[in-house]
């Protein structure tokens, strides 16, 4: 059986949430399932010693071009969120919640929880609003609320970081095939080419 394709991400990138909506459409494609792992970006950026795009002089200003480009150019709905970025602890102890019984159900919170921050503009750092958009996809608040809170998936969150960068895993998105990384969005391309040719 083919390996599953891996993909990591941090909820508040938006070339993230541009590859999110395009990266099972590739991977069914070739037959392959994805893996999705979110992770806490700022953890990479400290070991790399950088800071998020938009924070750079001169290249925040081409970054917050590029994307809203390239989300025109993929046809997908975006919009720079009224703070960006955001803390996203919470969006991935969500995750991690629901992946513990139900992988399916923490992927469609993944792509709820970025469409909420990058088209709807909601503030997805804050707890309330992360419970609020898996309420809406059927989920129950009370359990959210404490499961997110607890030891257990704090430290999920935890060791999926200290994974990631083990794995040499720096930016987002981060996507692994067959042992071969492409970081960014733009890379998806590059996937689909890899998958069909077998790599090169």
């Amino acid at each position: 059986m083919a390996e599953s394709i891996e993909f990591f991400f941090d909820f508040a990138s938006p070339y993230g949430y541009l590859a999110s909506e395009r990266i099972e459409a590739t991977a069914e494609k070739h037959g392959r399932s994805v893996v999705w792992r979110p992770f806490l970006v700022g953890a990479a950026m400290k070991v790399s010693e950088r800071k998020p795009l938009v924070s750079i002089p001169l290249v925040g200003d081409y970054a917050v071009h590029d994307v809203k480009r390239f989300a025109r150019y993929w046809n997908i709905p975006f919009t720079i969120p009224s703070h960006w970025p955001v803390a996203t602890v919470n969006a991935c102890r969500a995750f991690y919640l629901l992946e513990e019984t139900d992988h399916s159900a923490a992927r469609q919170l993944a792509q709820a929880l970025y469409r909420a921050y990058f088209c709807d503009d909601r503030d997805i750092s804050d707890s309330e609003t992360v419970i609020a958009v898996a309420s809406g996809l059927g989920h129950d608040p009370a359990q959210l609320a404490n499961g997110i809170q607890s030891d257990g998936i704090k430290q999920k969150v935890r060791t999926v970081n200290d994974q990631a960068l083990a794995r040499g895993v720096f930016g987002s998105p981060f996507i692994i095939v067959d042992s071969e990384s492409f970081w960014g969005a733009d890379r998806l391309e590059q996937v689909d080419h890899w998958l069909s040719r077998g790599g090169w």
